[in-house]
């Protein structure tokens, strides 16, 4: 029965529109919202990198196995003369690698990101970015069954299509909160190339738009709690809302939980475990119908702090 649905699945994403949201699902986007916004390119004081490894639905054949690496750093980024001033506006670059398998289907994504940081205020901030780059999608035809026989997509072999990517975004930030929207996929198929004689499927890209935000606030000397929003549309896709809210422990230790309305329910925790490492975990209870079939979801997140000459153990500005 799970490979039926798994062959079901693969075969709507091949031969025609994918409706379903294509960007790789991230439970802790919270951590690494570089993933989501380009405009927070360099918004650390130090080299951001990031990886990670998310297994989706375990026990269902073919579900969904992403992968990704992000790096991003501070260009001329400099700090106020003193505390009455504003901080410098700085620059920012950085990379973002992933691949995303389903079934038969492999989007495999590189860009690069630049964002401008300009102080509005001694406490608040604004970016602007945007990421270019390219998505490829591989489809194996000769992994599917059909019930067709004459569909165009039998004995084809290896399926690829390149399309080229940007991504826009805009971000306000504080020391206590942050908020942002950006958009992705933007080019949608304007910018697809393939092998002219390559037109047996049509693997289409649709926009995606993200609004995010967050708040921290401390009841208590040594806790804060961070409760954050993300809403994401992908027409002709229904919106998908995602809500959560961490408790950070004396900067170095966290805990959290999430939901994501008709998705799941999620269990985080990570550690800041020095100006070098930390890493974190969660797990997604799967609360559609999938959750006859999967036992639930596993991401790991492991970042690395480099160029860190202040030593700072927890990010200031993505908590």
């Amino acid at each position: 029965m799970k490979k039926l649905l798994l062959l079901f699945v693969a075969f709507a994403g091949v031969a025609v529109q994918v409706f379903a949201q294509q960007r790789p699902q991230y439970s802790q986007y919270m951590l690494n919202n570089y993933l989501l916004n380009p405009a927070l390119t360099g918004i650390e004081d130090y080299a951001d990198v990031r990886a990670s490894t998310r297994q989706q639905w375990v026990g269902l054949d073919g579900a969904p196995v992403t992968y990704y690496l992000t790096a991003h750093t501070p260009l001329n980024k400099g700090a106020a003369s003193t505390k009455y001033h504003k901080a410098l506006a700085h620059h920012g670059i950085g990379a973002a690698f992933h691949t995303d398998k389903t079934g038969t289907l492999r989007r495999t994504g590189i860009t690069f990101s630049y964002a401008y940081h300009l102080p509005l205020t001694r406490s608040i901030n604004a970016s602007a970015g945007a990421a270019a780059g390219l998505i490829r999608n591989t489809v194996n035809s000769e992994d599917l069954q059909f019930t067709n026989p004459n569909d165009p997509l039998i004995g084809g072999g290896t399926i690829n299509q390149n399309v080229l990517d940007l991504n826009l975004g805009f971000w306000v930030y504080s020391r206590n909160f942050s908020v942002g929207i950006s958009g992705a996929q933007l080019l949608e198929n304007s910018g697809a190339f393939r092998a002219a004689e390559d037109t047996r499927a049509t693997l289409d890209l649709q926009r995606h738009f993200f609004v995010t935000g967050s708040y921290r606030f401390s009841p208590f000397e040594a806790i804060d709690f961070i409760p954050s929003a993300m809403v994401k549309f992908a027409d002709p896709s229904p919106v998908a809302v995602d809500v959560s809210l961490r408790a950070l422990y004396d900067e170095r230790f966290w805990v959290g939980a999430s939901y994501r309305h008709n998705d799941a329910i999620v269990g985080m925790v990570g550690v800041y475990v020095s100006p070098l490492l930390d890493i974190s975990y969660s797990y997604d209870a799967t609360t559609s119908n999938l959750n006859k079939v999967s036992a639930g979801t596993h991401e790991v997140v492991v970042g690395f702090k480099l160029l860190n000459t202040r030593r700072i153990i927890c990010p200031q500005w993505i908590w």
